[in-house]
């Protein structure tokens, strides 16, 4: 089910971001993540591996994987949350990669949460100018886990 993305294609993946962004994200306007998609379509993802959770050819989630240690991108459709779906991507990323990093909304307790119990911690704070909203650095280290 899980397997790289290795399609120029990226509407799928866009289509998913945008709908699991916006429903992950309610204290930010959708306006925003609407003026962020080429940004996303052509800066972001063509810079990033990707992994895809696929059923039926239809993409239920994607992570990506920044200069091998930022997990840039997690993302499950709405309707699939809650299936193991994110879990499972991010095992996958964690087994390839020894030291991850992520930023992560404060206000998005739900996933700071589900990243924790993944073995995250938060290390650090910043600020998002564009958004007007605080977010949490997260750090996994496989050393750690041991």
């Amino acid at each position: 089910m899980i397997h790289k993305w290795q399609s120029r294609d990226t509407r799928p993946l866009l289509k998913l971001w945008l709908e699991s962004t916006i429903f992950a994200h309610p204290f930010i306007e959708e306006r925003y993540w609407y003026e962020s998609e080429p940004i996303v379509r052509d800066v972001y993802l063509p810079s990033a591996q990707t992994w895809v959770w696929e059923e039926d050819e239809v993409v239920k989630g994607f992570v990506s994987v920044m200069d091998q240690r930022f997990v840039g991108a997690l993302f499950v459709a709405p309707d699939n949350i809650g299936q193991g779906i994110g879990r499972a991507l991010l095992a996958w990323v964690c087994e390839r990669y020894p030291d991850l990093s992520l930023e992560v909304y404060q206000k998005n307790s739900r996933a700071v949460n589900f990243y924790h119990a993944q073995g995250f911690r938060i290390e650090d704070s910043a600020w998002q100018d564009e958004t007007r909203q605080p977010t949490w650095i997260m750090r996994w280290q496989a050393d750690r886990m041991l």
